[in-house]
Formats: C-alpha cells, sequence, structure tokens
C-alpha cells in the first residue's frame, strides 16, 4: 500500500477547499493527474523539473512521474477521543496514515463563521492535539499496565527500556505536549517504535490565509510558528481560496501570470505536494530509456537492492549489480553513452544507499 498524507483541521478552516485544489492538479501544471480510490483519497503526481529536463534529452515514449496519496479526513470536534460526532472515524482514519497535514485558518473573512466565533489558529491547533493526545494517553495508559508486569515477573532488559519510555511519553502527554516533541535515543526509538501513537505522526501545518498575505504571512502565520517551533514541524502558508481561483484558468501561461502578480514562483498546490512528500521521508530515483523516463520513489535510506524491489521483487531478490549515474552529471554530458564514455557511471553492490535523482540500471539473475 502506498504512503499516505492525511489532511484534518476543524469545520471552515479551508481543508475542503485545498483538497479540492488538490483533485484539480492537473490543471495547474503539464502531465498533472489526480485520481480517486475512494471519495476521500486522492493519488496525486509529484511535481519535478528533473523528469522535465531528462525527457527533453531523452525523448521517450512515456514519460511516468511519482505519486503520492492524499487523504481528506472526516471532520473532528471536541470530545473525539470519546467517540463523539466522527470522534471514532476521524481518529481511525489518522492512524492509518503516515503523516498530518493540518490546515489551520489563518484568515479573517466575516462571511466565513467559525465554529469558535473567532480566529485563533493556535488554538484551533490544540483543540486537535488535545483529542489526539487523550487518544494517546489512553493506548500509553494500557501499555504501561502491561509492561509493569512483565517488567517486574521477568529480568528482560527490554520491558525495563520500554517502561521508562512510556513514562517519558505519559508525563509529555499529560503536560498537553505531543510525543513527537519527546527525544529518545536510538535504543530507546527501538522499542517504541511498535506503540503507533497519532501525535508521533510526522506533522505539517499548513496556514491558510487571505491572498494579500500569501507571500509574507500574517499575525496569524507567526503565532502558528511560534507555536510549533519545539515540534520540528514544518510551516507552509497557502491561500486555498486563491489556489481555488488559479485552478479555474485554462492556460499554463495564465496562471503563470496570475503567480507572478503575487510574486510566487510556483503555485501552492505544487509546494504542499512537494512538502508532502518529503514529510513521508520519500525520495526519488530514475530510469532513463526510449520507451520511458520513469521516476521511482523509494524510503530514504534504502540499499540498492530495496531501491531494486520497488520495480519489481525478482530485481531485489536477484540484484547482482547497479549501474549509477548521478543527474547532474547525466544532464550536464547530455546522454548515457557520454556518461559510461566519460567514467560518470559508476557500478555499486547491494551495500549503495540511493541517493535522491540517481539515474539506475539494475543487473539481475533470478
Amino acid at each position: 500500500m502506498a504512503l499516505q498524507c492525511g489532511i484534518v483541521g476543524l469545520p471552515n478552516v479551508g481543508k475542503s477547499t485545498l483538497f479540492n485544489c488538490l483533485s484539480n492538479a492537473k490543471a495547474q501544471s503539464a502531465n498533472f493527474p489526480f485520481c480517486t480510490i475512494e471519495p476521500n483519497v486522492g493519488v496525486i503526481t509529484v511535481p519535478d523539473e528533473r523528469l522535465v529536463q531528462l525527457e527533453k534529452l531523452v525523448k521517450p515514449q512515456k514519460v511516468v512521474p511519482t505519486t503520492v496519496e492524499i487523504v481528506d479526513i472526516a471532520g473532528l470536534v471536541k470530545g473525539a477521543s470519546k467517540g463523539e460526532g466522527l470522534g471514532n472515524k476521524f481518529l481511525a482514519n489518522i492512524r492509518e496514515t503516515d503523516a498530518i497535514i493540518h490546515v489551520l485558518r489563518c484568515f479573517e473573512d466575516d462571511n466565513v463563521t467559525h465554529v469558535d466565533g473567532s480566529i485563533d489558529p493556535v488554538r484551533d491547533k490544540d483543540v486537535i492535539d488535545m483529542e489526539l493526545q487523550l487518544k494517546d494517553l489512553e493506548t500509553i495508559d494500557g501499555r504501561i499496565t502491561k509492561t509493569e508486569k512483565i517488567a517486574k515477573t521477568s529480568k528482560d532488559p527490554e520491558a525495563k527500556r520500554l517502561l521508562d519510555v512510556l513514562l517519558k511519553y505519559k508525563a509529555a502527554l499529560e503536560s498537553g505536549k505531543s510525543a513527537r516533541t519527546v527525544e529518545l535515543s536510538d535504543q530507546e526509538q527501538k522499542v517504541a517504535k511498535d506503540l503507533f501513537l497519532l501525535t508521533n505522526k510526522p506533522i505539517m501545518y499548513v496556514c491558510n490565509v487571505d491572498e494579500a498575505s500569501v507571500v509574507t504571512g500574517n499575525k496569524h502565520v507567526e503565532a502558528v510558528k511560534e507555536n510549533v517551533k519545539d515540534e520540528e514541524a514544518q510551516v507552509l502558508v497557502i491561500a486555498a481560496q486563491t489556489e481555488a481561483e488559479i485552478a479555474e484558468l485554462e492556460t499554463f501561461e495564465e496562471r503563470q501570470m496570475f503567480l507572478d502578480d503575487l510574486g510566487l514562483r510556483e503555485s501552492g498546490v505544487s509546494k504542499l505536494i512537494r512538502s508532502a512528500y518529503q514529510l513521508l521521508n520519500l525520495k526519488t530515483y530514475f530510469t532513463a530509456g526510449e520507451k520511458e523516463v520513469r521516476a521511482w520513489t523509494f524510503p530514504a535510506g534504502a540499499l540498492a537492492p530495496q531501491a531494486a524491489g520497488v520495480i519489481h521483487t525478482d530485481f531485489e531478490k536477484g540484484f547482482i549489480r547497479a549501474e549509477v549515474i548521478k543527474y547532474d552529471e547525466y544532464v550536464a554530458l547530455g546522454s548515457e553513452q557520454a556518461c559510461k564514455e566519460a567514467g560518470k557511471m559508476h557500478i555499486e553492490g547491494k551495500e549503495y544507499e540511493v541517493q535522491d535523482g540517481d539515474i539506475m540500471h539494475f543487473r539481475f539473475n533470478v
């Protein structure tokens, strides 16, 4: 199953508008498809200028980009952790995703009501945070009860280490902090990896602003940045309503003129998709031939055999070696043959850690 980012947010913060902009992403760039797996799941291609350059050089029959899945998650109300409203569905959907895109309303508009009557993105963030933290605390308390018994009746050092981690998480959650703020050693991270805490997922905060604030931000954006500074979370500024207007323009030239007038180099949707891809800790390598230039997704840190397995499991099982050309060298020299002649094609074995942008050809035997 592909990795997913879930979009969350309170009512009337622009979550649905943003998801709809993503669904219309094909209107903002050439070869930018979107398809629906379920009513609330979109598969969106990741904008990558490197694919454009490789297409110009190789002139393949087709080009295949990488994708990322975005899930529009059910709305949330206070009490979700106790099953209020759509709480159970909301929490179940978040648990299934690999990362969270949290949309916060950072614009004033008397025509768009707010569920709490005023604009305060930090307060809105705290509402969702608290529900997720309460659910995580419920998980932690259950694990502590079990782990304490094991730690007392056995001499297993792992149980003692896990108990220490659980108590660290409990202290943070009870003080209103998310699990991702807890610093753990490498050993502690290993024993904690199967806890699957909601507030431990990577997160990106999307500040939905008005058109006038899309370049410089505003006081609400600054408040969000200050509030999340300890989370090591990315903060992205997007004007969802403006993105909707861009999507309605007919031609690429019209859209580019619109962006230029706003002082933007690219649309917020493009930035969001790329940021979501990075949030999932994904990277890209390429295969390039006359039939196809294709971008392949792999998890950061993957070795050559695992990266080969992304194409087909047989490639991983029968891996012999990988022929690797660096993207910059490929573009500078203009072709695979030129790279070979210049000694820029490297032969790598099973221990090679694949780098973002590598152009690869795998040798295998099954």
